[in-house]
């Protein structure tokens, strides 16, 4: 980005090569200098020199490749997951129309994988083709990212955009992890 040095930090604010945030380097004239009297917000969005955009990324080929927003990263038995590939995963089965993937907590993982799923006309959910969308992540990513959990809407929360609402479906396992215990 010209004019600008964009970075994955770590959480001691300097640039790393494993998964961190992704922050702007303070000091571009067009940079936000803080909020308007709000100094601890202000303190919460810069990291020493950096400015935190809420997004997770990862240095891949002097690229950055994007893992997620920082509030909708799954953290699941120490693996850090973003939803965004497993949708994409879902969308390309036979049977999905859109799906929304969030963490749902869980005692032993800290959250677990679920995934809200809206199906196309003459699909109907059943245990197996629960079992068969979990096998379908399963197989084409990594181990930890296949959904633990499948639920099945008639519609997912959107924005008028066309967008997932991930906040309303974190908000709406969280409601079904209190009810079962």
């Amino acid at each position: 980005m010209p004019g600008f040095d964009v970075a994955v930090i770590d959480d001691a604010g300097q640039p790393c090569d494993g998964e961190g945030d992704i922050a702007i380097k303070r000091g571009a004239a067009s940079m936000m200098l803080g909020y308007w009297n709000r100094p601890e917000a202000t303190a919460e969005k810069f990291r020493g020199d950096w400015m935190l955009t809420g997004d997770k990324g990862v240095i891949e080929g002097g690229f950055i490749r994007f893992v997620g927003r920082e509030d909708d990263v799954i953290t699941s038995a120490g693996y850090r997951i973003g939803p965004a590939e497993i949708e994409d995963c879902l969308l390309t089965h036979l049977a999905v129309a859109t799906v929304g993937v969030v963490g749902k907590p869980d005692a032993l993982r800290t959250e677990i994988v679920k995934a809200y799923v809206v199906l196309k006309p003459g699909f109907a959910p059943s245990d197996a083709l629960t079992h068969e969308l979990a096998e379908h992540v399963k197989t084409r990513l990594a181990q930890h990212a296949y959904p633990r959990e499948i639920g099945f809407l008639d519609a997912l929360p959107m924005t008028v955009t066309g967008k997932v609402i991930r906040k309303e479906l974190k908000a709406r396992a969280t409601r079904e992890r209190e009810s079962e215990t």
